[in-house]
């Protein structure tokens, strides 16, 4: 059974980007069947996996806004296992358009639909807001990670996205589930970082994922180049750190006997 996640939150420059193609890529290479599908205009997780959003014939804003089955729209990574929907900056206007739609939250629910029995994981990186896009995600998916980084104010918006969930669940998708809490941009060489990890821990028990993702200047080098820190630099503490999350996602999500 596919396994779809949403990676949120409104706060931008926490992660959620890095974190939707480095995991992918780390389930990929477990195996699984991957589909990461791009819900920001900006199409970062579209140019990291080296796709030139520039050059594409379609994209996400066709499939919400036209119809246009995403089968049509994916394109194959040169990851073997981990499928694409990009995204373009024609996406910007896509709240706008969908605001006199039907069932305008639903939209990329539907468009999921045919491919679900294609994947393993469906992985969605909405844009870092609480708009319409990030409301067609949250419908979508099954559960939410939610990456934190171990900075000062760390917690600060974080009650917003709860709430925006709460009432997700109440009133379009009845079974969203929060998958775990995720601490990035942990430094080892300052206090607050630990107290960040101490205090995020005591406020969400059993919700925080055991794998910490580090600061680190190769993660944030491997976008540039198209590439996962998986391939670009697989050695690395940041490498370490997404392979340790990959493998405690998909231990837990195995059926147990």
């Amino acid at each position: 059974m596919v396994r779809i996640y949403a990676l949120a939150n409104q706060k931008g420059g926490v992660g959620k980007t890095t974190t939707a193609v480095n995991l992918s890529a780390y389930m990929a290479a477990a195996g699984r069947r991957v589909l990461l599908v791009d819900m920001d205009p900006q199409a970062n997780a579209t140019s990291s996996l080296q796709v030139d959003k520039n050059a594409l014939s379609a994209s996400i804003y066709e499939g919400l806004i036209q119809g246009k089955p995403l089968a049509d729209v994916l394109v194959m990574t040169k990851h073997p296992g981990l499928h694409l929907v990009p995204s373009t900056p024609a996406l910007a206007g896509a709240e706008v358009e969908m605001v006199n739609i039907m069932s305008r939250e639903a939209r990329l629910r539907r468009a999921l639909a045919p491919l679900l029995d294609k994947y393993d994981y469906i992985l969605i990186d909405p844009p870092p807001s609480l708009g319409l896009l990030t409301i067609n995600a949250l419908t979508a998916a099954q559960s939410v990670i939610i990456p934190i980084q171990c900075e000062y104010l760390a917690l600060e918006g974080l009650t917003q996205l709860l709430q925006t969930i709460k009432l997700v669940r109440e009133n379009l998708n009845p079974g969203l589930t929060i998958r775990g809490i995720l601490l990035t941009m942990f430094d080892t060489r300052t206090n607050l970082s630990q107290q960040v990890v101490e205090q995020v821990r005591q406020y969400f028990p059993g919700r925080v994922f055991r794998a910490v993702i580090p600061r680190s200047v190769r993660l944030s080098e491997a976008p540039s180049y198209g590439e996962p820190i998986l391939t670009y630099a697989a050695n690395s503490a940041g490498a370490l750190a997404y392979e340790a999350l990959a493998r405690e996602i998909l231990a837990a999500d195995e059926p147990k006997a």
